[in-house]
């Protein structure tokens, strides 16, 4: 139950509802057990009066000539009826029930009780209509097996109402006046324990767009710090974002530029007058493969936001055969390998084979694959003595339940003072004239990343003039999943 409803949830109203709900709730509960209390408080001062009443007239129960008598004064007969605000009636009556003095329809005692006690009891009984009081004492007569004597004292219980209501005015009354300063009080402290949020708002709405200095978590109040840590941490990894997308925008601005200008310089020479057919055939060539580095240079930009923009939860995954995923690239870089004379194949695990399967997502672990095995064409020379080997493969361990991708070739290895550097966006080795962008490898290392693996480099013959290189992905592979994929199938 909340006090106060809102279209939207405010911090200082939940508290609010959560400090007043109760408080108001609470309320009648104080005030039934108060009354409950209070009835109490005014029974007792008047109960002891009829107890002393009741013993009173106990003692004037006496035995004359063999016979229970009551005597009771004129005196302490007026004393007895005093009362002005309240009834008290009485009743005496002798062992054998014999009805001595008093009232004479009195309510008598519950017939089950042992009447031979020296005790005052109490009891609550209605006469004539009107709830009453009663105290009663049976006294004992000194005669052979006699029954005991049964002396009551009762009274109308209207002192004792106004007695409790008095009570409860005491009580209550202030409270009007308490709660609602109460509920004042809540209030304000509840507005000056907020207050320091509204000033790290304002502090944050008086920034500048471009401010991303982090927040002094020590100008807030304990339970808020690691609310602003947490800030702190976005604005951290935002910095860094901006930063590498300038970074990346630069440079990928800077890469477009080298073939848009030899695009337009091939297009000026093709426009000269005197040009001859074998210029023209020449210049046009040499658009057609400025264009074609253009594209590829904007493909890998793609494929490389594509693979930075796609967080790790979000990720769509669902088992993969990576085995059949390799062998489908590499049958796609076929065409390309033959064309640089290149011996381009596939060893290792087999389709559906046990341990094969992974969960990932298909389409950038294929991007994954193919930049590994295109990176291994590019930078494989090749001769017709001495033909490039570039060779991919799927290593399965069942009981390490992974999977590894290997791609090797050739070429001249990669030096390890640069093993760190090739993974760097436009990163291009000194020396080389392989056609690419230097996204490749950054691609690779993104994406697995992102399937929770690392990309590791190392030669293939170390120590040789050509080591060649060497790239492995280890992935987690599907439990048991490869296994019951061949029974099904």
């Amino acid at each position: 139950m909340k006090i106060f409803q809102r279209e939207q949830r405010s911090l200082f109203g939940e508290i609010l509802d959560w400090m007043l709900t109760p408080l108001l709730l609470l309320w009648p509960v104080s005030l039934a057990l108060t009354w409950l209390v209070a009835q109490g408080l005014a029974n007792k001062p008047f109960d002891r009066a009829l107890e002393y009443n009741a013993q009173a007239l106990a003692q004037l129960v006496t035995l004359q000539n063999g016979k229970v008598q009551f005597n009771l004064p004129q005196p302490a007969s007026e004393i007895l009826r005093a009362d002005e605000s309240d009834i008290v009636y009485y009743q005496v009556l002798a062992p054998d029930g014999r009805f001595l003095s008093g009232e004479r329809d009195l309510p008598r005692p519950p017939e089950d009780e042992v009447p031979f006690s020296s005790e005052v009891r109490l009891r609550d009984a209605e006469m004539r209509g009107v709830d009453i009081r009663i105290a009663y004492i049976w006294v004992r007569v000194p005669l052979p097996d006699a029954p005991a004597a049964l002396v009551q004292v009762a009274e109308t219980r209207s002192k004792r109402s106004v007695l409790a209501t008095e009570i409860i005015k005491g009580v209550m009354l202030p409270q009007f006046v308490i709660l609602p300063l109460a509920v004042l009080l809540v209030w304000l402290a509840l507005a000056r324990g907020i207050k320091p949020l509204h000033l790290l708002e304002e502090r944050i709405r008086a920034r500048k767009p471009d401010d991303l200095s982090p927040l002094d978590h020590k100008a807030v109040p304990m339970e808020v710090a690691p609310l602003v840590d947490s800030v702190n941490d976005l604005l951290r990894r935002l910095n860094e974002s901006i930063a590498t997308q300038k970074r990346f925008l630069a440079d990928a601005a800077h890469q477009l530029k080298t073939p848009l200008a030899g695009l337009r310089m091939q297009a000026d020479l093709a426009q000269r007058e005197g040009t001859s057919t074998e210029e023209l055939k020449l210049s046009l060539k040499q658009i057609g493969r400025s264009s074609i580095r253009a594209t590829h240079t904007v493909n890998q930009l793609l494929s490389m936001a594509r693979a930075e923009g796609g967080s790790t939860s979000g990720l769509q995954r669902q088992p993969v055969d990576l085995a059949r995923l390799v062998i489908d690239v590499v049958q796609d870089s076929v065409p390309r390998a033959l064309d640089k004379g290149i011996d381009l194949g596939y060893e290792g695990a087999e389709p559906r084979a046990p341990g094969v399967l992974m969960e990932g997502n298909a389409t950038l672990l294929k991007e994954l694959v193919r930049n590994l095995v295109d990176n291994a064409i590019n930078y494989t020379p090749s001769a017709p003595d001495r033909p490039g080997v570039v060779t991919a493969r799927v290593l399965a361990d069942t009981f390490g339940k992974v999977v590894m991708v290997q791609v090797e070739d050739s070429g001249p290895g990669v030096p390890e003072a640069e093993r760190e550097l090739v993974f760097q966006p436009f990163y291009r080795a000194l020396g080389t004239e392989a056609d690419g962008s230097g996204l490749g490898l950054p691609i690779v290392r993104e994406i697995a990343r992102q399937h929770g693996a690392e990309v590791r480099l190392e030669d293939v013959r170390p120590g040789a003039t050509v080591p060649g290189a060497k790239f492995s992905v280890q992935f987690v592979a599907l439990a048991e999943s490869a296994g019951k994929d061949r029974s099904s199938a």
